[in-house]
């Protein structure tokens, strides 16, 4: 019957890829002429074309890809700085220079204030709604603190579970805890819960008895697990 035909077909092509994407930042590097080691195709811009091979491909085969982004905040942080010289000339660092950001006063206050405050519109990595939504919680007051801001606002510790012991133990709700003594040199700056992939490989490597290879491969298994 049509109706088995068609669902015997949809099965055949279930997890085929449904359309390719091109990484406008990837490049692969390699000794030889690449056409003649990975398949080359091509794009809907004249002039240019792709891998077709995925990261995971290239990986698998040890070939170097290298991403070259790109911050549009960049270039918002230079016409600030031309913006305070034009319209604040006296605004001057320490040795009578106009400011860069190498010589902006570090730790203030007052940036602290407004960014427990959420009020973060415009500001890198802190101004997506999660990110305004969890500062007010996680109240930053120092540079460290945006680090693991930034990074406990992501899935894996959000599926993992790791932001309300996190939050927890920053209020002095819950006291941290570690495992093993040893643990507390790689856990303590975040309070006991693992947020950074390089703590995962000091876990594996200290606990685990894993080699720094196999830790990396431990990492990269984290970082491309699928359910």
């Amino acid at each position: 019957p049509l109706a088995r035909q068609v669902i015997e077909h949809a099965n055949e092509i279930m997890g085929f890829p449904r359309h390719l994407s091109q990484h406008v930042g990837g490049f692969v590097i390699t000794r030889d002429r690449l056409d003649e080691v990975v398949p080359i195709v091509k794009t809907a811009m004249d002039e240019r074309k792709m891998v077709e091979w995925d990261k995971d491909d290239l990986d698998a085969v040890k070939i170097l890809k290298v991403d070259v982004l790109a911050l549009g905040m960049l270039t918002c942080l230079k016409r600030a700085f031309t913006l305070l010289t034009q319209h604040y000339p006296d605004a001057r660092d320490a040795y009578g220079r106009p400011y860069v950001l190498a010589s902006l006063p570090e730790e203030d206050g007052r940036v602290y204030d407004m960014i427990c405050r959420a009020d973060t519109l415009g500001v890198f990595q802190i101004e997506s709604r999660a990110q305004m939504s969890m500062l007010p919680r996680l109240r930053p007051r120092a540079f460290y603190d945006l680090v693991i801001e930034v990074a406990i606002v992501r899935p894996g510790p959000i599926q993992g579970d790791m932001v309300h012991p996190y939050l927890r133990r920053r209020q002095g709700k819950e006291q941290a805890e570690y495992p093993k003594p040893e643990l507390e040199q790689i856990l303590g700056k975040t309070l006991g819960v693992p947020l950074f992939q390089e703590q995962a490989m000091k876990i594996a490597i200290v606990a685990g008895g894993f080699r720094p290879g196999e830790a990396d491969e431990l990492r990269r298994a984290m970082a491309t697990f699928k359910r």
